[in-house]
């Protein structure tokens, strides 16, 4: 008797959990990539090098390429659910040095004429040396480049353009333990 109950409420239940993610995929209209591109403006366009590990002693510092944009809605329709994809590498190499992949524009939705908070894409993988100053003064550090990728509900990767990445290094190592004192020590003589 009690198998007989479940089973009565439960074909119910799944027609109807069927019917309601029949409906929401019906409901959302899926973005061509034509569409996409077309009402995607990427702004204020920043490339720099980030720190992603930093140890004073023994001298050790990984920096990771990083870009920073803001998306502006040139479409007539709202955008939702965008999806970005940074691919990082250096020039004339074939393989990849880090990606990054997030959901860039999610929740509320980006209305036409509207632009994006900041976005900031990084590279899982960088490159290391001793502090900042081996970095700037090493002729042999290459240029990295990123390809930027979007992608909203249905449709597939666009690519939104190709950026070198700028030297500029975000991250300042701290003063040595002590040196404030000598410091002020040599100003009082």
């Amino acid at each position: 008797m009690k198998k007989k109950s479940f089973l009565v409420s439960f074909i119910p239940l799944s027609f109807l959990l069927i019917l309601i993610i029949t409906l929401g995929n019906g409901c959302t209209k899926s973005v061509s990539p034509e569409e996409l591109k077309s009402s995607i403006e990427l702004k204020n366009i920043e490339t720099r090098w980030e720190k992603k590990y930093y140890q004073p002693w023994p001298p050790k510092l990984i920096l990771v390429p990083a870009i920073s944009f803001k998306v502006h809605n040139i479409g007539e329709e709202p955008l939702s659910y965008v999806y970005f994809n940074g691919i990082f590498r250096f020039i004339g190499e074939k393989e990849n040095l880090g990606d990054n992949f997030i959901a860039g524009i999610h929740g509320d939705p980006l209305m036409p004429g509207e632009t994006s908070e900041k976005i900031t894409l990084q590279s899982n993988f960088g490159v290391e040396g001793d502090n900042v100053t081996h970095f700037k003064n090493n002729p042999e550090w290459k240029t990295a480049e990123v390809r930027i990728f979007a992608k909203s509900k249905g449709s597939r990767y666009i690519l939104l353009g190709e950026y070198t990445i700028s030297k500029t290094i975000n991250f300042e190592e701290p003063e040595p333990v002590g040196m404030e004192d000598e410091e002020k020590k040599k100003e009082k003589k």
